[in-house]
């Protein structure tokens, strides 16, 4: 180490990169990605909404686990089972749209009728037909997290739940499979979480109790900010390859990650914020530093 890197209470480095094209749907696993002001660049770029406008998720619709985005050079490319490939040119939108994501209202483009029907008939079951839109973010829009969390930050997302990142660790999840094990469950994979970074080299959990994360890049310094514990609904319960749902995962959960933080949530993984390192590339095997937070 030289003289001049300040030594960090934890070093870990990056062993998997996500981002979700289209929020609620499976991921895309990458070995670089492009840090910007709203996270990873193409997370959850993109969305379903209903004929209201509202935003909908493999909550009510769980069969959005089997639609499995891929990135090209241009465009994003969406595969279903039974479906042909739905080709989705990054710069290529329809008319401007309002759409609701939470309980935020933010501007967004349609993405046409052939994508609209695409997804409509993927999503639509015996007796209960979907109507149903993609959209993408309008990147002029600026969506900020919430400033409770953020210490009065201005960070930005697009159509997340409400934060730039999400951070999980290997060690983590090494927990939770050892506590299935015990009670005769198999192992799960991270993706049951949707996190965009996960870490490796550190304890169980330890991404809740750090101030920072320093990660060194090609271009310098990017730093993340853990804000706030990221509340687990019912999603880590869907097995992403089947869409089905059991419930040992959130019952696991509940017996040893309630937290104080968030009035007694399950959690698992921390929500982060873009302090520094816009434009900067992270890359899988880069070495993070951190140091505990004392409250």
């Amino acid at each position: 180490m030289s003289a001049s890197q300040p030594a960090f209470d934890l070093q870990a480095t990056i062993s998997r990169l996500f981002v979700y094209p289209v929020k609620s749907c499976a991921g895309v696993e990458l070995p670089e990605m492009l840090l910007t002001e709203t996270g990873l660049e193409f997370d959850r770029a993109g969305m379903g909404v209903d004929a209201q406008g509202e935003f909908v998720t493999r909550r009510q619709l769980p069969r959005m686990a089997l639609i499995k985005p891929q990135m090209k050079h241009t465009e994003v490319v969406l595969r279903a089972p039974g479906m042909l490939a739905l080709h989705l040119a990054f710069d290529r939108v329809e008319k401007p749209v309002r759409v609701r994501v939470w309980k935020d209202e933010v501007a967004a483009y349609d993405m046409g009728d052939i994508a609209a029907q695409w997804f409509s008939d993927f999503l639509s079951e015996p007796g209960k037909p979907q109507t149903l839109r993609l959209v993408r973010f309008d990147p002029e829009h600026r969506r900020l997290s919430s400033m409770k969390w953020t210490d009065g930050v201005e960070a930005q997302t697009q159509f997340a739940d409400g934060y730039a990142l999400l951070v999980a660790s290997e060690g983590s999840l090494a927990e939770l499979n050892d506590r299935l094990a015990a009670q005769g469950h198999g192992a799960v994979g991270i993706e049951r979480f949707r996190p965009n970074i996960v870490l490796a080299g550190i304890e169980s959990h330890d991404e809740d109790r750090v101030d920072a994360l320093h990660i060194t890049t090609g271009e310098g310094e990017a730093e993340l900010r853990p804000v706030k514990p990221c509340t687990r609904c019912p999603i880590p319960d869907i097995d992403p390859a089947t869409a089905l749902s059991s419930p040992e995962v959130g019952n696991t959960l509940r017996t040893y990650r309630a937290d104080a933080r968030v009035d007694g949530g399950i959690t698992f993984g921390m929500n982060c914020i873009v302090i520094q390192g816009v434009e900067h590339t992270l890359k899988v095997g880069q070495p993070v530093g951190a140091n505990y937070r004392f409250e």
